[in-house]
Protein backbone atom coordinates (compact mmCIF):
# COMPACT_ATOMS: atom_id res chain seq x y z
CA UNK A 1 0.00 0.00 0.00
CA UNK A 2 1.46 3.38 -0.98
CA UNK A 3 2.61 5.74 2.08
CA UNK A 4 0.77 8.92 1.92
CA UNK A 5 3.05 12.18 1.36
CA UNK A 6 2.62 13.99 4.81
CA UNK A 7 3.66 17.04 3.21
CA UNK A 8 0.99 18.73 0.48
CA UNK A 9 2.03 21.32 -1.82
CA UNK A 10 -0.78 24.16 -2.54
CA UNK A 11 -0.52 25.97 -6.11
CA UNK A 12 1.38 28.67 -4.63
CA UNK A 13 3.85 26.75 -2.77
CA UNK A 14 4.47 24.73 -5.89
CA UNK A 15 5.27 27.81 -7.82
CA UNK A 16 7.23 28.93 -5.09
CA UNK A 17 9.54 25.26 -5.31
CA UNK A 18 9.36 25.22 -8.99
CA UNK A 19 10.78 28.94 -9.29
CA UNK A 20 13.75 28.04 -6.57
CA UNK A 21 14.80 25.13 -8.33
CA UNK A 22 15.02 26.63 -11.65
CA UNK A 23 17.22 29.92 -10.00
CA UNK A 24 19.34 27.47 -8.33
CA UNK A 25 20.06 24.90 -11.83
CA UNK A 26 20.80 28.45 -13.58
CA UNK A 27 23.66 28.50 -10.76
CA UNK A 28 24.82 24.87 -11.23
CA UNK A 29 24.66 25.38 -15.49
CA UNK A 30 26.02 28.41 -16.23
CA UNK A 31 29.26 27.42 -17.29
CA UNK A 32 27.81 25.66 -20.31
CA UNK A 33 25.77 28.82 -21.82
CA UNK A 34 27.21 31.92 -19.90
CA UNK A 35 28.67 34.21 -22.79
CA UNK A 36 30.65 36.50 -20.55
CA UNK A 37 34.64 36.70 -20.28
CA UNK A 38 35.13 37.41 -16.65
CA UNK A 39 33.31 34.56 -13.85
CA UNK A 40 30.17 35.75 -12.43
CA UNK A 41 29.08 35.73 -8.81
CA UNK A 42 27.15 32.48 -8.97
CA UNK A 43 26.15 32.32 -5.08
CA UNK A 44 23.65 35.10 -5.47
CA UNK A 45 21.71 32.92 -7.48
CA UNK A 46 21.66 30.52 -4.65
CA UNK A 47 21.31 32.69 -2.07
CA UNK A 48 18.17 33.78 -3.78
CA UNK A 49 16.92 30.46 -4.14
CA UNK A 50 18.08 29.61 -0.63
CA UNK A 51 15.61 32.11 0.56
CA UNK A 52 12.50 31.33 -1.65
CA UNK A 53 12.58 28.26 -0.82
CA UNK A 54 12.63 28.74 2.92
CA UNK A 55 9.82 31.70 2.36
CA UNK A 56 8.14 28.12 0.73
CA UNK A 57 7.91 26.32 4.34
CA UNK A 58 6.46 29.23 6.03
CA UNK A 59 3.86 29.41 3.18
CA UNK A 60 3.46 25.39 3.72
CA UNK A 61 3.12 26.16 7.81
CA UNK A 62 0.85 29.47 7.67
CA UNK A 63 -1.58 27.63 5.66
CA UNK A 64 -1.62 24.48 7.79
CA UNK A 65 -0.30 22.16 5.48
CA UNK A 66 2.94 21.05 7.27
CA UNK A 67 1.55 20.38 11.16
CA UNK A 68 2.81 20.30 14.45
CA UNK A 69 3.52 16.32 13.93
CA UNK A 70 5.33 17.34 10.78
CA UNK A 71 7.44 20.26 11.54
CA UNK A 72 8.30 17.95 15.08
CA UNK A 73 9.28 15.34 12.31
CA UNK A 74 11.20 17.32 10.61
CA UNK A 75 13.35 19.28 12.77
CA UNK A 76 13.89 15.84 14.60
CA UNK A 77 15.28 14.03 11.31
CA UNK A 78 17.10 17.10 9.97
CA UNK A 79 19.17 17.65 13.79
CA UNK A 80 20.08 13.59 13.46
CA UNK A 81 21.28 13.85 9.80
CA UNK A 82 22.86 17.20 10.58
CA UNK A 83 24.75 15.32 14.03
CA UNK A 84 25.63 12.47 11.21
CA UNK A 85 27.20 13.91 8.67
CA UNK A 86 30.02 15.04 10.56
CA UNK A 87 31.04 11.68 11.33
CA UNK A 88 33.01 11.01 8.49
CA UNK A 89 35.36 13.96 8.97
CA UNK A 90 35.18 14.77 5.31
CA UNK A 91 37.41 11.54 4.63
CA UNK A 92 37.28 10.62 0.81
CA UNK A 93 33.26 10.91 0.70
CA UNK A 94 32.24 9.14 3.55
CA UNK A 95 29.51 10.58 4.71
CA UNK A 96 26.85 8.39 6.63
CA UNK A 97 24.15 11.47 6.41
CA UNK A 98 22.44 10.23 2.80
CA UNK A 99 21.18 6.91 4.07
CA UNK A 100 19.05 8.49 6.71
CA UNK A 101 17.81 11.58 3.94
CA UNK A 102 16.96 8.58 1.45
CA UNK A 103 14.94 6.21 4.01
CA UNK A 104 12.61 8.76 5.07
CA UNK A 105 11.97 10.72 2.01
CA UNK A 106 10.98 6.67 0.98
CA UNK A 107 8.07 6.69 3.93
CA UNK A 108 7.17 10.34 4.01
CA UNK A 109 6.61 11.47 0.18
CA UNK A 110 8.88 13.40 -2.12
CA UNK A 111 7.79 16.49 -1.04
CA UNK A 112 9.32 16.03 2.56
CA UNK A 113 12.15 14.65 1.52
CA UNK A 114 12.62 17.59 -0.46
CA UNK A 115 12.13 19.89 3.07
CA UNK A 116 14.22 17.43 4.90
CA UNK A 117 17.63 17.38 2.61
CA UNK A 118 17.46 21.85 2.54
CA UNK A 119 16.80 21.73 6.51
CA UNK A 120 19.70 19.01 7.43
CA UNK A 121 22.38 20.47 5.23
CA UNK A 122 21.55 23.88 6.33
CA UNK A 123 21.78 22.64 10.01
CA UNK A 124 25.05 20.93 9.24
CA UNK A 125 26.68 23.94 7.71
CA UNK A 126 25.50 25.82 11.22
CA UNK A 127 27.14 23.10 13.45
CA UNK A 128 30.48 22.80 11.94
CA UNK A 129 30.65 26.01 10.43
CA UNK A 130 30.21 24.99 6.75
CA UNK A 131 29.51 28.46 5.54
CA UNK A 132 30.49 29.44 2.49
CA UNK A 133 30.20 30.15 -1.50
CA UNK A 134 29.47 26.17 -1.65
CA UNK A 135 26.24 25.83 0.94
CA UNK A 136 23.78 26.79 -1.50
CA UNK A 137 24.79 23.99 -3.83
CA UNK A 138 25.17 21.84 -0.90
CA UNK A 139 21.68 22.62 0.01
CA UNK A 140 19.74 22.49 -3.50
CA UNK A 141 21.70 18.68 -4.08
CA UNK A 142 20.48 17.47 -0.77
CA UNK A 143 16.84 18.86 -1.45
CA UNK A 144 16.68 17.01 -5.07
CA UNK A 145 18.29 13.98 -3.75
CA UNK A 146 15.78 13.74 -1.22
CA UNK A 147 12.98 14.72 -3.60
CA UNK A 148 13.85 11.81 -6.03
CA UNK A 149 14.01 9.53 -3.00
CA UNK A 150 10.52 10.27 -2.59
CA UNK A 151 10.34 9.78 -6.32
CA UNK A 152 11.00 5.86 -6.52
CA UNK A 153 9.03 3.87 -7.94
CA UNK A 154 7.19 0.36 -6.54
CA UNK A 155 5.63 2.39 -3.73
CA UNK A 156 4.11 -1.53 -2.95
CA UNK A 157 7.79 -3.77 -2.64
CA UNK A 158 8.67 -4.72 0.57
CA UNK A 159 11.58 -6.85 1.74
CA UNK A 160 15.04 -7.06 -0.30
CA UNK A 161 13.84 -6.05 -3.49
CA UNK A 162 12.97 -2.55 -1.86
CA UNK A 163 16.18 -2.70 -0.42
CA UNK A 164 17.96 -3.77 -3.37
CA UNK A 165 15.86 -0.72 -5.08
CA UNK A 166 17.37 2.12 -2.48
CA UNK A 167 20.84 0.33 -2.99
CA UNK A 168 20.75 1.18 -6.13
CA UNK A 169 19.24 4.73 -5.83
CA UNK A 170 21.92 5.52 -2.94
CA UNK A 171 24.87 4.51 -5.51
CA UNK A 172 23.47 6.99 -8.17
CA UNK A 173 22.68 9.50 -5.75
CA UNK A 174 26.26 9.16 -4.45
CA UNK A 175 27.51 9.81 -8.09
CA UNK A 176 25.01 12.78 -8.82
CA UNK A 177 26.06 14.55 -5.47
CA UNK A 178 29.49 14.95 -6.73
CA UNK A 179 28.82 15.53 -10.07
CA UNK A 180 26.90 18.43 -8.58
CA UNK A 181 29.90 19.60 -6.35
CA UNK A 182 31.97 19.63 -8.88
CA UNK A 183 29.79 21.97 -11.38
CA UNK A 184 30.15 24.48 -8.57
CA UNK A 185 34.39 23.99 -8.65
CA UNK A 186 35.07 23.35 -11.52
CA UNK A 187 34.91 26.77 -13.21
CA UNK A 188 37.82 28.42 -10.84
CA UNK A 189 40.08 25.25 -9.85
CA UNK A 190 42.39 24.58 -12.77
CA UNK A 191 42.78 28.69 -13.84
CA UNK A 192 42.95 29.10 -17.25
CA UNK A 193 46.10 27.22 -18.80
CA UNK A 194 45.06 23.38 -18.12
CA UNK A 195 43.13 20.89 -21.00
CA UNK A 196 40.70 20.56 -18.50
CA UNK A 197 40.07 24.41 -17.33
CA UNK A 198 36.76 26.04 -17.90
CA UNK A 199 36.86 28.22 -21.54
CA UNK A 200 35.13 31.54 -21.10
CA UNK A 201 32.46 31.73 -24.26
CA UNK A 202 33.59 28.44 -25.16
CA UNK A 203 31.61 25.86 -27.13
CA UNK A 204 29.16 24.10 -24.97
CA UNK A 205 30.00 20.39 -26.25
CA UNK A 206 33.82 21.67 -25.35
CA UNK A 207 33.35 22.55 -22.10
CA UNK A 208 31.13 19.58 -21.30
CA UNK A 209 34.12 17.21 -22.13
CA UNK A 210 36.30 19.21 -20.32
CA UNK A 211 33.93 19.05 -17.52
CA UNK A 212 33.37 15.02 -17.57
CA UNK A 213 37.29 14.38 -17.87
CA UNK A 214 38.11 16.78 -14.94
CA UNK A 215 35.10 14.92 -12.81
CA UNK A 216 36.12 11.69 -13.29
CA UNK A 217 40.38 12.37 -12.74
CA UNK A 218 39.55 14.40 -9.62
CA UNK A 219 36.34 13.03 -7.85
CA UNK A 220 36.13 8.99 -8.33
CA UNK A 221 38.42 9.18 -4.94
CA UNK A 222 35.45 10.57 -3.23
CA UNK A 223 32.30 9.31 -4.99
CA UNK A 224 33.16 5.90 -5.11
CA UNK A 225 33.97 5.44 -1.36
CA UNK A 226 30.61 7.58 -0.99
CA UNK A 227 28.81 4.86 -3.02
CA UNK A 228 30.02 2.07 -1.34
CA UNK A 229 29.17 3.40 2.54
CA UNK A 230 26.03 4.71 1.37
CA UNK A 231 25.13 1.41 0.06
CA UNK A 232 26.53 -0.69 3.23
CA UNK A 233 24.59 1.69 5.49
CA UNK A 234 21.02 0.98 3.64
CA UNK A 235 21.94 -3.13 3.31
CA UNK A 236 22.51 -2.99 7.19
CA UNK A 237 20.33 -0.96 8.68
CA UNK A 238 17.76 -0.20 5.86
CA UNK A 239 14.84 -2.77 7.10
CA UNK A 240 14.62 -1.64 10.53
CA UNK A 241 14.92 2.06 9.76
CA UNK A 242 11.91 1.77 7.25
CA UNK A 243 10.22 -0.05 9.46
CA UNK A 244 10.89 2.38 12.78
CA UNK A 245 9.96 5.22 10.22
CA UNK A 246 6.55 3.52 8.36
CA UNK A 247 5.32 3.27 12.73
CA UNK A 248 6.27 6.38 13.03
CA UNK A 249 3.83 7.88 9.99
CA UNK A 250 1.31 5.30 11.11
CA UNK A 251 1.06 5.75 14.90
CA UNK A 252 1.40 10.20 14.33
CA UNK A 253 -1.50 10.59 12.19
CA UNK A 254 -0.20 12.98 10.21
CA UNK A 255 -2.49 16.05 8.95
CA UNK A 256 -5.06 14.03 11.24
CA UNK A 257 -6.78 17.27 13.54
CA UNK A 258 -5.82 16.71 16.85
CA UNK A 259 -8.80 16.59 19.48
CA UNK A 260 -8.74 16.60 22.98
CA UNK A 261 -11.67 15.04 25.21
CA UNK A 262 -12.35 15.17 29.22
CA UNK A 263 -11.83 11.62 31.11
CA UNK A 264 -15.64 10.39 32.11
CA UNK A 265 -16.05 11.03 35.84
CA UNK A 266 -16.72 7.21 37.46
Amino acid sequence: MRTPDIVRFSPVATFVLALASLISLSGFLWPFFYSGQSLPRTQIFFWIAVSISFLLVIIQISNSLLDAKSVALLGVLSALIAALRPLGAGAVGIEPMWFILILSARVFGPSFGFLLGLTSMFVSALLTGGLGPWLGYQIFAAAWIGMAAGFIPGKKVRGKSEIALLIIFGVIAAEAFGLLMDLQFWPWALGGDTQLSYLASGAVSENLYRFIIFHFATSMAWDIPRAIFTAALLALSGTSVLSALRRTHTRAAFMAPIEFSERAKA
